[in-house]
C-alpha cells in the first residue's frame, strides 16, 4: 500500500540551504491524474521553502557528455508515445534560469559541462513540476545525464554542485528506484509489486537510512534483484545525484512510498538540513 508522510512545515533551515528531492516519477499519466502520489507532490510543493530556481536532473535526458540547458524560456518536450491527447496538450510555461545555468561549468573542476539550448523540459521534469509548482512560477533548468559514465562519476559531480543549495536552488533527481519496463503490468496501476522489486526497494532504503552511499553505488554486488530492478541505469542515476548532494548534517525523509504497475517503485525522498 502507498505510504504518505506529512511534509515538513515551510521553514527556512538555519543554514539557509535548500532541501534536495528524489522523485520516482512513474508513468507520464501522473501529470494529469489525481492519486495518492500526485497529492503527495502537491503537499510537498506547498511545504518547501520557496526556491530561487529549480535544477532538474531527469532520467529522460541522456547524453554523451554533460550538458546544461540555458534557454530563457525552455520548450516542453513531449518525449512520450501512445498516450491520450490530453497529455500532449499539457503546458508548463516556466521561465528558464539562463544566468544561473551558465555558471554551472565554473562550479565544477573534474567535469566539463557544456551549455546548450537544444533541450528544454522533458516529461521527467514537467510531469512532476505540474504538481509541485502548478503555477509554473519558479525558473527551471535541466542538466543532462552522461549515460556513458559510471555511477561514481555522477556522485562526484553532485558533490560539486552542493553550493547551489546555499543559493536557494531546489535540485530534483527525477527517475525511479526500480524501473524494468519489460516487467510492467500496464493493465492495472495497483498490481501487486513483484518480490524482486519489493526486496530491492527495501534494500536500497536500508542503505540510504544509514547513509551508506557506497552500497547504493555498488549495484554489481546486489545480485539478481538488482539486475531485474535496474536493467539499465537511466532511472537510477537521478537517485545518485540526490544522494551526492547530501552531507553529514542532513537527514532523509520519505514523503511517498509505493509501487505502480507491479514493478515501478514510486519512492520519493527529501534531504533536509538537521
Amino acid at each position: 500500500m502507498p505510504t504518505l508522510t506529512p511534509p515538513p512545515s515551510q521553514q527556512s533551515n538555519d543554514s539557509g540551504r535548500m532541501p534536495v528531492l528524489f522523485i520516482g516519477h512513474g508513468s507520464p499519466m501522473n501529470a494529469i491524474e489525481a492519486n495518492d502520489f500526485t497529492r503527495a507532490l502537491s503537499e510537498v510543493g506547498k511545504a518547501l521553502p520557496r526556491p530561487s530556481a529549480i535544477l532538474c536532473i531527469s532520467a529522460h535526458w541522456l547524453t554523451k557528455g554533460t550538458y546544461v540547458e540555458v534557454s530563457p524560456r525552455p520548450r516542453i518536450i513531449y518525449d512520450i508515445y501512445g498516450f491520450p491527447q490530453q497529455l500532449y496538450q499539457l503546458q508548463y510555461p516556466a521561465a528558464g534560469a539562463p544566468q544561473l545555468a551558465a555558471e554551472l561549468p565554473g562550479l565544477v573542476e573534474g567535469t566539463h559541462i557544456e551549455p546548450t539550448t537544444d533541450w528544454g523540459l522533458d516529461h521527467g521534469a514537467w510531469s512532476i513540476l505540474k504538481h509541485l509548482y502548478p503555477q509554473a512560477d519558479v525558473p527551471v533548468f535541466q542538466m543532462s545525464i552522461d549515460y556513458h559514465r559510471p555511477l561514481s562519476y555522477h556522485y562526484k559531480l553532485a558533490n560539486e554542485l552542493r553550493t547551489l543549495r546555499q543559493r536557494g536552488v531546489l535540485i530534483i533527481g527525477s527517475g525511479n528506484l526500480t524501473h524494468n519496463l519489460q516487467q510492467v503490468d500496464l493493465t492495472r496501476p495497483d498490481t501487486r509489486p513483484a518480490d524482486w522489486a519489493l526486496e530491492f526497494d527495501a534494500t536500497i532504503k536500508q542503505f540510504i537510512d544509514r547513509a551508506d552511499h557506497r552500497a547504493v553505488l555498488a549495484l554489481d554486488k546486489l545480485g539478481n534483484m538488482a539486475r531485474l530492478a535496474v536493467p539499465e541505469p537511466s532511472h537510477y542515476i537521478p537517485l545518485i545525484y540526490t544522494l551526492g548532494l547530501q552531507d553529514k548534517h542532513d537527514n532523509v525523509q520519505y514523503f511517498y512510498e509505493g509501487f505502480q504497475y507491479g514493478s515501478l517503485s514510486m519512492r520519493c525522498l527529501q534531504i533536509n538540513d538537521n
